[in-house]
């Protein structure tokens, strides 16, 4: 039984200990937090900083990276929300050292992260490897959706989107009709509902479904220009030929059979009145009745048919599906989620090492994974040399890629890099193609090109079922790691440059969460490093 309670007494002279390394014990993370970064280049974040003008002092880039690792490590995205810590939090005011930086700092320093971020994710690697991390024997590539800062209900269709300009434009022109009554001559200006922003969202949504649109177009063009290539050089490339390649070259075989027709009735003709028409033999078909040529018309009639068809197909399949723009994030895209449904957000591609570093980064807004293998792998064999030179485990070079069947194609299992693995299907069903006999295992790679049919042979043996089951555990942690006890489930800034640099910021502090809570980050450890 208590003897009674203890005195309340908000008159005292100090709630905490006057000095600020008391108020939390030697062991606290945050103490581990400002020390790691204090071992970090930010020459970069110091470099965007102007001093010696007029106002008020600014704040130290370090402390504000400081705050904004502990913030993330601890899930807390919000600007107005640090904001309100920093006043309320120990930790918080211990990183800020009593200072209070408005949410206004805190958003405009983390708009930054777009040519920040990066050094930043290259700085925490090169410290995780001086702390023994970065295994890279074998690594894993997997894509994540992650929502952006933006709505479904915001996606308009290209129609949508014009019209929708042509009501901003006319809701302009009304506003300065009304400003120019009001204000004569005045500026009148300073509406805080002018919605120029909106307008200019717009105005970049539309200029990005045009840009795709040529780089479709290009894109078609590019491919028939090389499958054209190919085949005058007498070797053709493997895989369907492109429509529009398939009518150009039906178009040059038939003027190739009308030329040498009428080159023989020439030649005939020559002769005859050479020889006054002794020995002229029998006189050449017309090109216009020519077998050849008549074949290769109807050939081309048929390519040109194809080739209308696709057309209408297409026409009809964008009736249908039409292409969309979010009018809050233009750079954002609908990317399709695990259990049906769409997030308007990007589908960030990783690749993790072994002990569950995430060696390399990049947010993109493609739904799918399969174009982003060789450029992921070659920044990920960048990183893992930088992070060997740095006194990391190994010998920088990776041993094997682990990668699901969404970066399946022939040009991803035949390019040049590191052994990988790369599934043929689910892996559920291919464990079980292996331990099928015969027939079973045999139809697992039926009809697939070679090197499909070879990977998913390798895929059947107990070497390849034994390493392809390590890629969940390596590629997908750092996922529900990130999101889930992290919880960083969305973005705050909009724009791909913005979005990219918040994404890699949050990468770079779970790495560097991830050294903590592995035991590689300790006191001991970074007095090591320091000293």
């Amino acid at each position: 039984m208590a003897k009674g309670y203890r005195p309340v007494d908000r008159d005292q002279m100090f709630l905490l200990p006057p000095d600020m390394r008391k108020w939390l014990p030697a062991d606290h993370g945050v103490w581990l937090v400002i020390e790691a970064v204090a071992l970090l280049d930010t020459s970069v974040f110091h470099a965007r900083r102007r001093t010696g003008g007029a106002g008020a002092a600014g704040y130290d880039p370090d402390m504000m990276v400081t705050l904004l690792v502990w913030a993330y490590a601890n899930g807390i995205t919000s600007s107005r929300r640090i904001e309100r810590l920093c006043g309320q939090d120990v930790a918080f005011r211990v990183i800020c050292a009593g200072n209070v930086p408005d949410h206004v700092t805190v958003a405009r320093f983390r708009q930054e992260f777009a040519d920040t971020a990066a050094s930043l994710f290259a700085e925490v690697l090169v410290l995780c490897a001086r702390l023994g991390m970065g295994r890279v024997g074998t690594v894993a590539l997997d894509g994540t959706k992650i929502a952006g800062n933006a709505s479904l209900g915001a996606n308009r269709t290209e129609e949508g989107l014009r019209k929708l300009a042509e009501d901003l434009a006319a809701r302009h022109a009304e506003t300065d009709e009304q400003e120019d009554a009001l204000f004569g001559d005045g500026r009148g200006d300073n509406d805080p509902g002018d919605p120029h922003t909106r307008a200019e969202r717009v105005a970049a949504a539309l200029a990005s479904l045009e840009a795709e649109r040529r780089a479709r177009e290009e894109a078609e063009r590019e491919a028939a220009r090389e499958h054209l290539e190919a085949a005058r050089a007498g070797i053709p490339r493997g895989g369907r030929q492109p429509v529009a390649a398939e009518a150009e070259a039906a178009r040059a075989a038939l003027e190739r059979e009308t030329a040498a027709a009428r080159a023989r009735e020439a030649d005939w003709e020559a002769r005859r009145a050479a020889g006054a028409g002794r020995g002229t033999g029998r006189r050449p078909v017309p090109a216009g009745q020519s077998a050849r040529v008549r074949r290769a018309r109807e050939q081309l009639e048929r390519a040109l048919a194809r080739q209308s068809a696709r057309a209408e197909k297409d026409r009809q399949k964008q009736e249908k599906e039409p292409a969309r723009r979010n009018v809050t994030d233009p750079d954002s895209r609908l990317m399709p989620v695990r259990g049906g449904g769409f997030i308007q957000g990007y589908n960030p591609q990783n690749v993790t090492s072994e002990d569950g570093l995430v060696i390399a980064t990049r947010l993109t807004n493609t739904p799918g994974d399969v174009r982003w293998y060789e450029p992921m792998i070659t920044a990920a064999a960048t990183a893992a040399a930088a992070m060997a030179a740095a006194g990391g485990p190994g010998d920088g070079k990776i041993g094997l890629v682990l990668a699901d069947a969404g970066y399946l194609s022939e040009r991803n299992l035949a390019s040049p890099g590191p052994d990988r693995l790369i599934a043929t299907g689910k892996r559920r069903k291919l464990e079980k193609a292996a331990r099928a006999a015969g027939k079973d295992q045999k139809d697992a790679g039926e009809g697939a090109a070679p090197p499909a049919a070879a990977m998913a042979a390798r895929l059947a043996t107990e070497d390849g079922i034994a390493a392809y089951r390590r890629r969940s555990h390596i590629g997908e942690t750092f996922h529900g790691d990130l999101k889930h006890n992290q919880h960083i489930r969305r973005l705050t800034v909009r724009g791909m440059p913005r979005a990219s640099g918040e994404w890699t910021f949050a990468a770079a502090v779970r790495n560097l969460r991830k050294a903590i809570t592995s035991g590689h980050l300790t006191a001991s450890t970074l007095a090591a490093l320091a000293g």
